[in-house]
């Protein structure tokens, strides 16, 4: 049987998520991306195309299963898909990262205030 978008307990708009009764489409993101190794498979696919074994070696301490339930997730939602090598970010997943990029930028800058 083939799992189908369906199958997978992703966050879906209108439905209540984490943080969220209704379910707001910003929420709904963060929910799925504030997932273990949600973040990390990002940004590891943001210069290229990765094996499972990369993402598992670049992700050092995630599990298989976990791995791959992530990777699961983010296909469900549109964000990164089967590459011929591996795995890739969709167009959507790329503009996603470039938005989030900065945020590590900012972050950076918050963690030395904090020091």
């Amino acid at each position: 049987m083939t799992e189908t978008k369906t199958d997978l307990k992703i966050p879906r708009p209108g439905t209540p998520v984490r943080g969220s009764k209704s379910g707001q489409p910003i929420m709904v993101l963060f929910d799925l991306i504030g997932r273990r190794w949600s973040m990390g498979i990002l940004w590891n696919l943001s210069d290229g195309n990765r094996t499972f074994r990369d993402l598992q070696d670049r992700c050092g301490s995630a599990s298989p299963s976990v791995l791959n339930t992530r990777l699961k997730e983010l296909r469900a939602a549109g964000l990164i898909y089967n590459a011929e090598k591996g795995y890739a970010l969709t167009e959507d997943g790329q503009q996603l990262f470039e938005r989030l990029e900065p945020l590590g930028d900012w972050a950076a800058g918050w963690v030395e205030k904090l020091q």
